[in-house]
């Protein structure tokens, strides 16, 4: 059965961060759908149009469910955060995708997303450096290592770290019946 992905983002995301999952994830053929506030392409901080194919679609919450995806992805971007965290529904889907149990990838500030998610509680993470307090506040482990692997939760903390956490990803994605 052909694996489905879901990147939530927003405006002013890390480029790097949506960027190189994205693509990864086609390159391993795994169908990739892109989710933002507006339903419409955004602009990462560095001023990538994300996504970068012009043909992809992008999709809106309320255009997609927690059931038609094996994985969500979550990239940073401190500005992106600051207003994504403010979108109840991308919170709420984020809650529900984890209580499901399914695989979850997140990196550096998308932690804060996880956080305001309330899904981290008992749980081992990494995120931004400066974010240890919050997620210490958030009754979490705090790990700064290039992949933190808590059951369906992979996590790291820094773009210079996405190789080995993306082949963390993908192995655990191609393990999952």
């Amino acid at each position: 059965m052909k694996k489905k992905a879901i990147i939530l983002t927003g405006e002013l995301a890390q480029d790097h961060e949506f960027i190189y999952p994205f693509y990864r994830l086609l390159e391993e053929r795994i169908e990739v759908d892109v989710c933002t506030p507006s339903g419409e392409a955004v602009m990462g901080i560095l001023g990538t149009r994300l996504p970068p194919n012009k043909t992809h679609e992008v999709k809106k919450i309320s255009d997609i469910s927690p059931d038609k995806y094996d994985l969500l992805v979550i990239p940073g971007g401190v500005k992106a955060m600051e207003k994504l965290r403010l979108e109840k529904e991308f919170i709420k889907f984020i809650k529900i995708f984890c209580e499901k149990k399914k695989l979850v990838a997140c990196i550096c500030s998308g932690i804060q997303m996880m956080i305001s998610a309330n899904v981290i509680k008992d749980r081992i993470v990494s995120g931004y450096y400066s974010l240890q307090i919050d997620i210490e506040n958030a009754k979490a482990t705090y790990r700064d290592l290039e992949v933190v692997e808590d059951k369906n939760y992979i996590t790291t903390a820094h773009y210079k770290d996405m190789g080995p956490w993306m082949a963390a990803v993908i192995k655990k994605l191609g393990n999952e019946s």
